[in-house]
Parts: structure tokens; C-alpha cells; sequence
């Protein structure tokens, strides 16, 4: 994938041509002023001449801030209270201001900031944006010491930490809680550690008559983040991860999807998780999966009074479908990425899912592929019957593709959704997205899906070690499919034959909810239809929690309906934010249909995170110190701590020789190991040497004026 990674190119990516113009550059000194902007002129045999924005490439030094990062989840019943704390310290002479991107579940609320100097601790406020970003920059400017957490988008977060003493260590703690996900009887939590780096697709940063849109501009500098290359990432951004795992039964299977961990007896029924090593890079997702000792109620009801109001929390499993129902028949549109991003493992799990999903085609079924890069090709003009002759044409197409190029994700979904037989209701037309994700201009999908999604299913398949699962997850719900990830080659199997099993037909349709006597806001407000395993998840705001809820709908082609008794709900305190953040995608999903204005779904979502204490797009956590620290006159630096590369990432293909120009290094001579990172007591126990690192890629782009995207011959 090609990134403008916090605006920065990333070298050897060479389909989207960039332009900037010097009369451009001359107009735009607060852009320069804010991005400390540079350019290289760069050619390519593959392209010819191109001009590409790019950084100065690899660096060899350390850099002066090193962070550690200590995770400890509770889970309770179906939900997670987490705990992350950040620890920033200052290896330097300098005072410090350091930022760092991070990335936390999509369905998550965040509602706790603590900034520890020294014996000190420092209470975090909810504050609107742009408030709490002056009262930063006010503390950093008087020398104060201040921690800032903002919202880059539902899955990726922000934490600022101004002045940082030399030899200072800054400990950032913040909360969130999440529910947990069960499908199939089995219950999963997913903690993200790393930010793939973000494509911005070139017209998003074109305005009106050629003008830099800022809107668009500022949106890619949110998500962007440097990357440090593997050969210099050594013990660079180390994390401990535990889990008291208390879900009200004794778990059983317990298993780490992409960690070695350990499995102890905690209290009562309970068990303690941890990772074997102590410590492991930030460099994929951590997942743990467990089990029920026996059939779990198909009903799960939780409550919570909070500020006059109660909330309620719903699940329901229906029952299973029939095993001899009759499956319809279906025309299958595979879309399959084969950008950069996708390079090395990646590419190799989507080429096997997708080989994995032709043998399942059926007789009387018709498919596509789509693959997109940067370009896009169908490789029949419309859907085929699903007959030998054509699955051999299929595999043949997907053994021969090749990772490289951009993420431009739109036009491939805006052809999976033409639906030339629109009217054919003896056929489910279903799309299989095979993706990282790893884009910019996801609201730019979700109005495209709300648009034209017509009588199509989107069901998302999240590739790779740290795929963009608020992307995934949203595209899902507002296609009326479901999300699935593999993380590795190893899984294609097992989770390509549960995705297709569950694709064979709903188990669930036409899902509506009633509650007798009381009126109930729920979110979601249209219910998605439910595949095999899957629940149906509830969240809902009332007066006075009473009566009876009934779920209807229709099961196998057959009514189907179940009541239950509010009365019996349990008594939990994370029912109110759960609903809060739920009623947040609601708006956003309005925002994307485009019957609500975006100020006033701004107004909504920034009301709603100021009531319930949680971080949002419209409001931000900010924890200040009234004493300045920073002596008047000591100088002060900026710097954006480094991203690790995702597991199973080509580095290479990414950035091509940008590192080998800066002369990357195959090991540290022992001066230039870093000292260990010692956490506090309060934050976690370890310790790990951080040696061996660089920033890669530290520039911006002071304006740019995209011209045009020359498209390149690909192979069918």
C-alpha cells in the first residue's frame, strides 16, 4: 500500500503521480509552518519520471523518547474493562513533547485519563476538541506538563505528552471498556497493539479549482504516524498484556490466536492470562478465545441506572436453522485487495481464502472477482455460472496476483454493488471483501454501501496481522453481513469454512423489538439480519426499566419471536457508556446516509461524549499540571515516536530502498543500545532493553496539488 503516512509518501509505490506546483508552495506557509514540509524528486523504471513526496528516509539514531506499554483487562460477563498504561521517557537532553498513535477496539469507550509524574497523578477532564487542544497547547507553551488523548478515528487514538524532562519518565494510563464478541458458541477479545499505516487516496486532498482541501488534508495528518524499519526496530515499543478472565463460569479452550501465553487459576471460577515472554513488539493484534463449560442461555439481560435513566443490554442467540433447509441459489462477488499493504503473508492468506472459497461454489451459483490496487479489474464482465471452465479461469487469475500499488478500495465496491439482476429474488447476491483495510476514507465506503447496496449482502474479511477493524466492522453492519479476520495463512481453512457455512442463509430476518408499556431507545435501530452463531446484540435508554421485550422475525422462512422479562435483567455499570458509544456509530451511520447535516451530527456526538465522559470524535481527555516544570529558555522538542511495522509486512515493498539510502544497520554496537525502560509499579512489571532504533520517513509536505493518477497495465 501506498501511504501518505501522516502525509509522508512511502517509497517504492509508484502508481499515483503527485504534483507540487512552487506557486503552490509559496501560497501555502502555514501548511509549511505546521508540517515542516520536504520533497524528492524520484524515478522509477516502472513508471518513468515521477515527482513523489517522500521523507528523507531511514534513520540510524535512537530516538529520544522510548515508550513501554502495559495492558490488564478484566472481562466480566460479555464485557472487557481495560487498562492501558503508556510510559514515555525522556533517554535525552532536551525537554520533550512526544505523540504517539495507537490503536484500541472500534466498539470501545474511553472514559479514564491519568498522567503519573513522579509521585504525582493527574486527573484527566472530558473537554470538546478544540478546547482541549488549547488548554495543551497553553500548558506546553507556559512549560507545563500536560497529557492530551484525542480520537483520530474509532479504532486509532492519539496521546500527547508535553514536557518531558530529560531522564523523565511520564506515565499515561487511560480506560476504556468493550463488549466481547461471541460467535459460534465461542467468546473472543481483541486487543489491537498496531496502526497499519494509512492510504490516502489522492482526491481526498483535492478541493474545488484544484485547491488543497483542508478538510481532506488535516484528516490524513490525523491517521498518519512514522514507520520504523524492522532491521532497527529491536525491543523498540514493548508490551506485557494480563487478563483476569471472570466471565461469570469457568472458561474453557482457552487460546491465544498470536501469542504464547500462560493460563493460571484466578478467583473463584476465574483464570489469570499472560504472554509467556513477559513482553512482545507492538507488532499485531493480540486475541484471546475461550469457551463455556456447557450450552450458555440464549439470553444474556444486563442493566444499569445512570443520571435518571436506564440502560439495558441485550443479547440473544436464536435458534439453530434447520440442517436440511434448502441454500438458494447465489451469485458470489469476490473483491480481493492486492495492494501494498498486502505484500508477504498477507496476499499469500487472501490468494488461499479466496482459492479456498471458489472449491465452495455450488452448481447453480455465478461469481466474480474483482481485484483492486491502485487500479481495478473484473475479471469477467458480469457474474458467471459457477461450472468448471470458469472456476479454472478464476484460480488461474488469482495465483498470478501480485501485491503493489494503493489502496483505492472505492471504485472496486462501487463495482461489486452493480447488481444488473436487481430484481431476481430466487438469488442472495452476496460481496466478499478480502482486505487490511488499511485506508483513509472509510466514510467515503460506508455512504457508498448506504448508496447502492440495493438487495446486496458485504460480508468483510480483515487480512493480516493488524487490519483496520473499525473499517471492517462498519462496512459489515451497514452492508447487513459480517466481519471475519485472519491473522495468519494457518487460519484460512477453518475460518473460510465458518464464513461460508454461515453465508449459506440467514438464520435470522425482518428482526424487529417492542417493549410493552415503556418506550425504549435501542441501538441499532435497524436490526441486521443474523447468520448461524451469531447473537444479537441490544443496547437501549428508558425512563423506567419494565415490562416484557419481544424480538420477532422470521427464522427459516417461519415466524419466530421471544420474550423476555426486563425484570430480569442483571445489574452492570457498563450498560450506559456501551449505549452511548453504540448511539454514536448510529449518528455517523446518519452522517453517511446523509439525512442528518454535519454539524449537527457533530453537536449530537459531541453532547453525547461531554454527558457520558468518553472520547469521541467532538471531545477529547486532558490532564494538566498548574506548575511549570521546563525552565524559561530550556529548548524543546517535538517527536512522533515510530510504528512498528505489522507482522508479516514486506518492508521492502513498501518503501522500497529508502532505508537501504540511509544506511540501515544489521546490528547496534553497544553504544547505541538503549538503556532499559523501567515501569513503575502502577504501570506494569517488566522491563525491556529498547536498543537499536530509528525514525523512518521524518517529513511532511509543506502543499501539494494532485494533477492526475496515470494508470498502470497490470496483468490478468
Amino acid at each position: 500500500m501506498r501511504a501518505l503516512s501522516r502525509l509522508r509518501h512511502i517509497p517504492g509505490i509508484h502508481s499515483v503521480v503527485l504534483l507540487v506546483f512552487l506557486s503552490v508552495l509559496l501560497l501555502s506557509g502555514l501548511i509549511a509552518a505546521s508540517l515542516n514540509a520536504q520533497f524528492a524528486e524520484r524515478r522509477d523504471p516502472a513508471d518513468g519520471g515521477s515527482l513523489l513526496l517522500r521523507g528523507k528516509g531511514g534513520k540510524t539514531e535512537l530516538p529520544a523518547v522510548r515508550l513501554g506499554t502495559d495492558i490488564k483487562a478484566v472481562v466480566s460477563g460479555n464485557v472487557a474493562r481495560v487498562t492501558v498504561t503508556q510510559a514515555f521517557r525522556n533517554t535525552g537532553k532536551d525537554w520533550m513533547e512526544a505523540s504517539y498513535l495507537y490503536p484500541l477496539p472500534d466498539n470501545g469507550a474511553v472514559d479514564s485519563l491519568k498522567m503519573v509524574v513522579g509521585d504525582r497523578i493527574f486527573i484527566g477532564k472530558i473537554k470538546p476538541r478544540e478546547e482541549a487542544r488549547q488548554i495543551y497547547q497553553k500548558a506546553l507553551d507556559e512549560g507545563r506538563q500536560a497529557g492530551l488523548v484525542e480520537q483520530a478515528r474509532p479504532n486509532m487514538f492519539r496521546s500527547n505528552v508535553a514536557n518531558v524532562g530529560p531522564g523523565q519518565t511520564v506515565l499515561i494510563a487511560i480506560e476504556f471498556q468493550a463488549p466481547v464478541r461471541e460467535i459460534g458458541g465461542e467468546y473472543a477479545l481483541r486487543l489491537p497493539l498496531v496502526v497499519g499505516a494509512r492510504y490516502v487516496p489522492p482526491h481526498t486532498l483535492q478541493g474545488r479549482r484544484g485547491l488543497i482541501d483542508m478538510k481532506g488534508l488535516n484528516d490524513a495528518v490525523e491517521v498518519g504516524s512514522e514507520v520504523i524499519d524492522p532491521a532497527l526496530a529491536d525491543g523498540l515499543n514493548p508490551v506485557s498484556i494480563s487478563v483476569d478472565l471472570t466471565p461469570g463460569y469457568a472458561p474453557q479452550g482457552i487460546v491465544s490466536s498470536y501469542h504464547a501465553i500462560d493460563v493460571a487459576k484466578g478467583k473463584g471460577d476465574g483464570r489469570i492470562v499472560t504472554l509467556r515472554d513477559g513482553v512482545v513488539p507492538a507488532d499485531r493484534d493480540f486475541e484471546l478465545r475461550w469457551r463455556a463449560p456447557a450450552q450458555e442461555p440464549s439470553v444474556g439481560l444486563f442493566h444499569q441506572r445512570h443520571d435518571g435513566m436506564d440502560y439495558v443490554m441485550a443479547t440473544i442467540t436464536p435458534p439453530a436453522a434447520s440442517a436440511t433447509r434448502s441454500a438458494p441459489a447465489r451469485d458470489m462477488i469476490f473483491v480481493i485487495d492486492n495492494s501494498g499493504s498486502m505484500s508477504g503473508e498477507s496476499i499469500e492468506a487472501a490468494k488461499a481464502s479466496l482459492l479456498y472459497a471458489l472449491d465452495t461454489l455450488r452448481p447453480g451459483d455465478r461469481f466474480n472477482i474483482i481485484r483492486f490496487d491502485d487500479t481495478m479489474t473484473e475479471l469477467f464482465d458480469r457474474a458467471v455460472a459457477a461450472d468448471a471452465p470458469g472456476i479454472a479461469t478464476a484460480k488461474r487469475f488469482t495465483q498470478r496476483l501480485e501485491a503493489d500499488g494503493g489502496t483505492e478500495m472505492l471504485p472496486a465496491l462501487k463495482a461489486a454493488l452493480v447488481d444488473p439482476d436487481a430484481d431476481d429474488a430466487a438469488r442472495v447476491r452476496q460481496v466478499v471483501f478480502l482486505t487490511d483495510g488499511d485506508l483513509s476514507n472509510e466514510s467515503e465506503m460506508m455512504a457508498e454501501i448506504f448508496a447502492h447496496r440495493g438487495r446486496s449482502r458485504v460480508f468483510m474479511v480483515g487480512i493480516g496481522s493488524a487490519p483496520n477493524t473499525y473499517l471492517m466492522n462498519a462496512m459489515a453492519q451497514a452492508g447487513r453481513g459480517t466481519y471475519t479476520n485472519i491473522g495468519t495463512s494457518g487460519e484460512v481453512s477453518t475460518k473460510m469454512h465458518d464464513l461460508l457455512d454461515r453465508l449459506s442463509a440467514p438464520v435470522a430476518q425482518n428482526l424487529k423489538v417492542a417493549v410493552d408499556g415503556v418506550a425504549v431507545d435501542f441501538a441499532p435501530q435497524d436490526l441486521p439480519d443474523l447468520y448461524a452463531g451469531e447473537p444479537l446484540v441490544l443496547l437501549g435508554r428508558t425512563q423506567r426499566l419494565s415490562g416484557t421485550m419481544t424480538i420477532s422475525g422470521t427464522l427459516d422462512s417461519k415466524p419466530w419471536s421471544r420474550a423476555l422479562s426486563l425484570s430480569g435483567a442483571v445489574e452492570s455499570n457498563a450498560v450506559a457508556k456501551l449505549w452511548a458509544r453504540r448511539r454514536i456509530d448510529e449518528i455517523e451511520a446518519d452522517r453517511w446516509r446523509s439525512t442528518i447535516a454535519d454539524d449537527e451530527a457533530d453537536k449530537r456526538v459531541r453532547d453525547i461524549g461531554l454527558q457520558f465522559h468518553i472520547v469521541t470524535s467532538q471531545t477529547s481527555l486532558i490532564a494538566e499540571d498548574d506548575t511549570p516544570a521546563r525552565p524559561a529558555g530550556a529548548r524543546l522538542t517535538r517527536e512522533e515516536l515510530p510504528l512498528l511495522l505489522p507482522a508479516g509486512w514486506d518492508f521492502d515493498r513498501l518503501f522500497g530502498n529508502a532505508a537501504n539510502a540511509a544506511g540501515r544497520p544489521a546490528d547496534a554496537s553497544e553504544g547505541e543500545q538503549a538503556d532499559a525502560l523501567d515501569l513503575p509499579q502502577t504501570a506494569a512489571l517488566f522491563e525491556q532493553p529498547l536498543r537499536n532504533g530509528g525514525l523512518l520517513m521524518l517529513a511532511g509536505i509543506a502543499g501539494l496539488l494532485l494533477a492526475r493518477r496515470r494508470a498502470r497495465e497490470r496483468r490478468a
